[in-house]
């Protein structure tokens, strides 16, 4: 038997939890740390009643079988010897589950859409608790800070292991943070949430289970970034730092021995070019090479590990070292199987939830699929739930469209003024919404921040058509021709392509706001794209209209400073002035030198992050940054409204969400690895 002193750090419970092995306990005090206040020291909680309470471990029938689809692994050890010697110990929502079953998943192609189902299986050193202020420990046991906030330290699980059986430690959180994170070969530019002030971290491996994070200014939202962010803060050194020529000497004759140019190469086989962990496995990107490399997918901490990945999907079986265990003592994943198929069209996507094929969407998932989606969800049942979302459909101009005359016109704040007022907020919440929704603003942070004061809200958000034709007609956007749509000043037409991908944004929502823009003579034509088409128009430059949903929490904000930063987010997510980013990434080699407020919103966002959130400094730059967002109107907000989230009724333990949202990384605060089918 192995012992588990349940009051230890391994524990996550929540109140009025179900228990089963052990006494039912209280929790005196909520664990982890409140977002935003980020005390110096994470305190545990203290669970009464249990200081004798042990678990007898035990395992899936199955699993011995499932590891054995998992090519290269070796043959399966013991569980004592699978487990780390303090696993993390999950409270069920409802019941102690059973084991079987496979999770059938639907994204919208090979990268695109697969957020919502790769927060299925995710981990991250920490992550927020159901409540969305907590954060409570996940793969780090425990964690501090030091006074000024320049030093995260971070404990691991003694015994945890990657998903072959080599041992997990802190040399793979400064391997990931070193060797990929800050390596240009890798990721060719940082991202900002691995930098403190726009300067690179020191990590140090203090022992095999710590490592300490070291930053050149505070950065008290570093931890949240590790709550929510779909970016793991770690790699198995083990297997791909053979292939890293900084770990390894003979790293590109190695590869090159495996039909690879060198070790980079390989790398990004494995890893991918990004922080995006769901890019394609060498099963998909190179099937001509696979059978000869030593794993199909490189080892994970992950509830389950893919098989098998092609153009039409990919499959996954329970990670036979997964560290997770419930409160009867048995390991987790309860489900042995998940199916993921790619559908790039919205129809049939739609069909195959309507048929209740599905186990569980939220992402891609529009209010205009509600009514459809709720007639049919008892008949094939599944069940839908509306709940509010962080983010709102939202619209930017391209202030640095290649198309020089309308760069002039999209740059000029009176025009985005017009475009703003001639949006029938009203109409799209009534409409689009069933008037579920707020019409207001964008100003960056949602839920909105007390230091946001309300005239921002509603900043140019009224509908005002004869203002809009009023401010158009003042920078020569008129009607030259006299067909009722007006040109670009140079006497050139003026139509707006509005490229739609449904991941993003309600198609009826852009239909609603291009009538209101033709209504005051704007032209503009609508047409639906997959999301790949989507992001890579968008990253090239090539649309007037930017188009998704955005908005995040303050506390994603004080980890990770994108949205403030040109071109105002990453490539899965919705961005503007490519040029400015450019700008920005080369030191000004090349694209287009941003304006002074753009500029100062750089400098504003790392003086936020370094200052202690609530205090009056951090209020004052908070609001300075949503005057300079909001003012400029680089991106013009619509209704806040509510999403669906659907999931199949024979999955159980399944909770009721806070939030349709990204935000927190979907459904990684409701401890999915705990869900199961009944029989």
């Amino acid at each position: 038997m192995k012992k588990v002193l349940l009051s230890s750090a391994a524990m996550t419970l929540m109140a009025g939890a179900a228990m089963a092995a052990c006494p039912a306990v209280t929790v005196s005090d909520p664990m982890g740390v409140a977002a935003g206040a980020f005390p110096q020291q994470y305190e545990l909680a203290e669970f009464q009643g249990l200081a004798d309470c042990t678990l007898e471990m035990s395992e899936n029938p199955d699993i011995a079988a499932l590891n054995g689809r998992i090519r290269g692994n070796p043959e399966m050890p013991a569980l004592a010897d699978r487990l780390p010697s303090e696993p993390l110990v999950v409270a069920p929502y409802d019941m102690i589950g059973s084991y079987g079953g496979t999770f059938n998943a639907l994204s919208n192609a090979t990268e695109a859409g697969t957020s919502d189902f790769m927060s299925v299986r995710h981990v991250n050193l920490v992550r927020y608790a159901d409540d969305l202020t907590t954060i409570v420990p996940n793969v780090a046991k425990s964690w501090s800070w030091n006074d000024d906030y320049t030093q995260l330290t971070f404990v691991l699980r003694a015994g945890h292991k990657w998903s072959d059986g080599q041992p997990f430690g802190a040399e793979d959180v400064a391997f990931w943070y070193e060797n990929l994170a800050l390596d240009p070969k890798v990721i060719e530019s940082p991202k900002d949430y691995v930098l403190a002030g726009g300067e690179p971290m020191k990590v140090e491996v203090i022992d095999p289970l710590t490592v300490r994070f070291t930053m050149p200014s505070p950065k008290p939202g570093f931890l949240a970034h590790f709550a929510n962010h779909y970016a793991q803060g770690f790699q198995p050194k083990h297997f791909l730092g053979q292939y890293h020529p900084a770990i390894n000497p003979d790293a590109d004759t190695l590869a090159q021995s495996l039909g690879f140019e060198g070790g980079y190469d390989l790398i990004k086989a494995y890893y991918g070019s990004s922080d995006w962990m769901d890019t394609p496995t060498p099963m998909l990107a190179h099937p001509d090479k696979v059978a000869n490399l030593p794993l199909d997918a490189a080892p994970t901490l992950e509830s389950h590990i893919v098989i098998s990945e092609t153009t039409e999907g990919r499959q996954f079986v329970a990670n036979p070292y997964y560290y997770m265990v419930d409160t009867a003592g048995h390991q987790l994943p309860y489900i042995n199987e998940m199916d993921e198929i790619f559908v790039g069209e919205s129809e049939v996507r739609l069909l195959k939830l309507v048929n209740g094929e599905v186990d569980y969407k939220a992402q891609a998932l529009q209010i205009d699929y509600v009514p459809l989606l709720m007639e049919n969800q008892e008949k094939a049942g599944f069940t839908v739930d509306l709940k509010p979302d962080i983010t709102m459909p939202t619209f930017a101009f391209n202030v640095t469209s290649e198309d020089l005359e309308k760069r002039k016109v999209f740059g000029d704040l009176k025009f985005r003024q017009a475009m703003s007022v001639a949006m029938n907020r009203d109409e799209i919440n009534e409409v689009a919404m069933f008037g579920l929704g707020t019409p207001q603003q964008y100003v960056g942070f949602s839920p909105t921040p007390g230091f946001v004061t309300p005239e921002w809200e509603q900043h140019y958000a009224q509908f005002d058509p004869e203002m809009a034709k009023s401010l158009l007609d003042e920078i020569g956007v008129v009607d030259v021709d006299g067909d009722g749509m007006r040109e670009l000043p140079n006497g050139d037409p003026l139509i707006l392509n509005l490229q739609v991908a449904t991941q993003g944004i309600s198609i009826k929502i852009v239909e609603l706001v291009g009538q209101s823009w033709r209504d005051v003579g704007v032209n503009n034509t609508v047409k639906e794209v997959t999301s790949d088409e989507y992001r890579s128009s968008q990253s090239s430059n090539q649309l007037d209209v930017t188009l998704w949903e955005k908005s995040v929490p303050l506390a994603v904000v004080l980890g990770n400073a994108e949205i403030f930063i040109p071109p105002y987010d990453n490539y899965f997510n919705m961005r503007t002035a490519m040029l400015w980013g450019e700008y920005v990434d080369s030191n000004g080699a090349s694209g287009v030198e941003p304006p002074a407020y753009a500029k100062q919103m750089m400098e504003d966002v790392k003086a936020f992050q370094a200052t202690p959130v609530g205090t009056p400094e951090s209020d004052a730059l908070g609001l300075k940054l949503v005057e300079a967002m909001t003012g400029n109107l680089l991106f013009i907000g619509t209704v806040k409204e509510q999403k669906p989230i659907y999931h199949s009724n024979a999955l159980k333990n399944f909770p009721e969400f806070k939030t349709a949202s990204y935000a927190y990384y979907r459904t990684y605060p409701y401890r999915p690895s705990q869900w199961f089918f009944d029989e």
